[in-house]
């Protein structure tokens, strides 16, 4: 015997766009596949290990974590390990590989004139002052600050 079903579960259709509560990637697949090239994957080796995590899963925490100011222990789980995309940050900071990421978006956007130039802005109101001094200096043993 068919079994019956009522008339507001058969209207129910199948979810096929995807999770309502996902949050939106801060990079999209075109982009992503402009700067792609940036994040070669790492080769296996015979010696085993790991396998690396997903770039675009870490640069998608590390745009996380800048664009909301938050600490790296608030990561959402959602993200990759927090630690694992501090040190990725840190790696691509340190070789370039942010900068010419950027450098790239920012040339696609304003060949398709989505930036506003007279409205850009600098902000420096998270770096720290260096009280005066026109380089990065270590200071002196004698002014260095004590760890008590």
């Amino acid at each position: 015997m068919p079994k019956l079903l009522s008339p507001k579960a058969s209207r129910r259709r199948p979810n096929t766009t995807g999770s309502r509560t996902a949050p939106v990637p801060f990079i999209t697949n075109s982009q992503w596949e402009l700067i792609r090239h940036l994040f070669p994957k790492q080769k296996i080796t015979h010696v085993g290990g790991r396998p690396q995590v997903d770039h675009r899963a870490c640069l998608e925490g590390i745009i996380w974590v800048l664009k909301n100011g938050a600490r790296w222990k608030d990561l959402p789980e959602r993200y990759m390990s927090s630690a694992t995309c501090w040190r990725r940050r840190k790696k691509w900071t340190e070789d370039g590989t942010f900068l010419k990421a950027w450098q790239i978006l920012i040339r696609r956007m304003d060949r398709r004139k989505l930036l506003h130039w007279s409205q850009a802005m600098g902000d420096g109101t998270f770096s720290p002052a260096k009280k005066g001094a026109l380089k990065l200096a270590k200071p002196s043993v004698a002014r260095a600050q004590k760890s008590w």
